[in-house]
């Protein structure tokens, strides 16, 4: 049975996606940072908040990303950084679920209503201090 709803797709994602999340994080980082230890070190950290993000892990997911916020600025960097690279990860796996996806409308709705969810669990909250 195909899935169809975002829930479903987060599941799905979970198993094929952290290769991809990696990738990017990894360029986004190199990129920002240079193509260190710091920048793959900065990835592995964030690959593991998107993960958490992905399995609908937020208690997990905003304590990962709080120890990734203070290794950023600790090393001098902005917060923007990570934003940056949270940007690009969704980019790519939108225009993989486009690419993958586009005999399949129901999977590929399915998908996009799952990044849609992801993005929004990636918005700061109001009120969060």
């Amino acid at each position: 049975m195909e899935n169809s709803g975002p829930a479903d797709s987060l599941s799905s994602m979970l198993e094929w996606s952290e290769p991809v999340v990696f990738d990017c994080l990894r360029e986004s980082y190199c990129a920002r940072v240079g193509d260190g230890a710091p920048a793959w070190e900065f990835a592995r950290q964030h690959c593991r908040c998107w993960r958490a993000l992905i399995a609908g892990e937020m208690d997990e997911f905003e304590t990962l990303r709080r120890e990734l916020s203070a290794a950023l600025q600790s090393a001098g960097f902005e917060p923007a950084c990570a934003a940056h690279a949270d940007a690009r990860t969704l980019t790519e796996l939108h225009e993989i679920v486009t690419a993958r996806f586009q005999r399949s409308p129901r999977l590929a709705t399915g998908y996009r209503l799952a990044l849609i969810a992801l993005a929004a669990r990636l918005a700061p909250r109001r009120g969060a201090a």
